[in-house]
């Protein structure tokens, strides 16, 4: 975890007012199942989010929206209208949308111009059949998790248009922009010591950080806080979106997560074979053994504690069904109440950072001399 702390403005110092903290996670493309290392940054996020609103006020922002202009997104669209034509998907199972996304992940790309008119359509709300239905899917799995819900079918836009959010880059003396001699876009951190990070490409395609600046370049100054969670192979690119939010005032702290092997090997979700291991069929197979808070707290329990931030240790459907089964003798010996007050207990577990770390909150559960933990933190945190 890294943070970059520049000299907050007076007018920025609120001693009365509980802090303000903005947790931006990373979104998951609406186009396959939610595998292991997705679970993982989901429910990681999730504790983070819970365990710090009784200490700060926090704001979850998480829009599928704001990532639908990517070219991952808008190119799955255009391949299944070009390649299937008018299908109804609305019967379609998460892993069956899912091979039609590695079916376009091996495909050609559609050039630049095919991909406008869904561009002008996602900005006004619209989305395709197909990520409509992945949605749709996800919603009854975060609810069967105990996972808050960010606004999964809503309309969320970025508050800022790409020209917008360009011109304040330039404003801010990081944008080199060479679309006038058709050349793409860059964000320029070299005086910082950054490569040059290209933003869009000479044909107008913008990539996952130009969204995310789009997003979060307007939000970031209303905030003390702000937590980047994201894949620990975009760190470069994250170094880079922390150094501009920090340009706005707030403190930025990244927290990078290892993803989930399965066999030892580190496979993207972009290249299938889930098999049985993505969220439908875990949720499936835990649910038919133990009750809905059992489930809830034994896969925080293990995405988190158990397999812990980095990827070192592979995906076992053993240690889960163990770590389940720990979960329910947890909640049938809690007390109603800790020891210490809620926030106290909770506020132990941040070092000088706003955010309650996930790991070490949810890692003091499993310690073999530690009493049960109780049902008010239960409730509040992980079920």
């Amino acid at each position: 975890m890294t943070t970059l702390s520049p000299e907050a403005p007076a007018s920025r110092v609120r001693p009365a007012e509980r802090h303000r903290v903005l947790l931006a996670p990373i979104t998951v493309t609406p186009s396959k199942p939610l595998t292991p290392s997705h679970l993982k940054g989901l429910l990681w996020t999730d504790v983070m989010y819970r365990a710090t609103r009784p200490l700060a006020e926090v704001t979850y922002r998480y829009s599928h929206t704001t990532y639908h202009a990517t070219e991952q997104t808008l190119g799955f669209w255009e391949f299944l209208d070009r390649t299937h034509g008018d299908v109804d998907y609305s019967g379609l199972t998460v892993e069956q949308i899912g091979e039609l996304y590695v079916a376009f992940r091996a495909a050609d790309r559609a050039p630049a111009e095919a991909l406008r008119p869904y561009d002008d359509a996602a900005e006004r709300g619209w989305v395709h059949p197909a990520s409509a239905r992945v949605l749709q899917l996800w919603s009854g799995q975060y609810a069967a998790l105990g996972l808050h819900d960010p606004g999964l079918l809503r309309h969320q836009p970025p508050g800022l248009t790409l020209e917008a959010m360009l011109s304040r880059l330039t404003a801010l003396g990081m944008c080199l922009d060479q679309r006038d001699v058709g050349g793409p876009v860059y964000l320029d951190l070299t005086r910082h010591g950054l490569p040059l990070r290209q933003l869009v490409t000479p044909d107008g395609r913008p990539n996952y950080l130009c969204c995310a600046l789009r997003e979060l370049l307007p939000l970031a100054p209303d905030f003390d806080e702000v937590v980047l969670l994201y894949d620990g192979e975009l760190d470069p690119d994250y170094q880079q979106l922390a150094r501009v939010l920090a340009a706005q005032g707030p403190r930025v702290r990244r927290v990078s997560l290892g993803r989930v092997p399965v066999d030892g090997q580190i496979r993207s979700a972009r290249h299938g074979g889930w098999r049985d291991l993505h969220a439908g069929p875990l949720l499936e197979n835990a649910l038919a053994e133990h009750d809905a808070a059992a489930v809830c707290l034994g896969m925080r329990l293990y995405f988190i504690a158990v397999l812990g931030p980095g990827q070192q240790q592979s995906f076992r459907a053993d240690l889960l069904r163990q770590t389940l089964r720990r979960a329910a003798r947890l909640l049938e010996a809690a007390p109603q109440h800790e020891v210490s007050p809620l926030a106290e207990h909770l506020a132990r577990h941040r070092k000088d950072q706003l955010y309650v770390d996930p790991y070490r909150l949810t890692s003091g559960l499993l310690g073999r001399r530690r009493a049960a933990p109780a049902l008010d933190l239960l409730a509040t945190v992980f079920l």
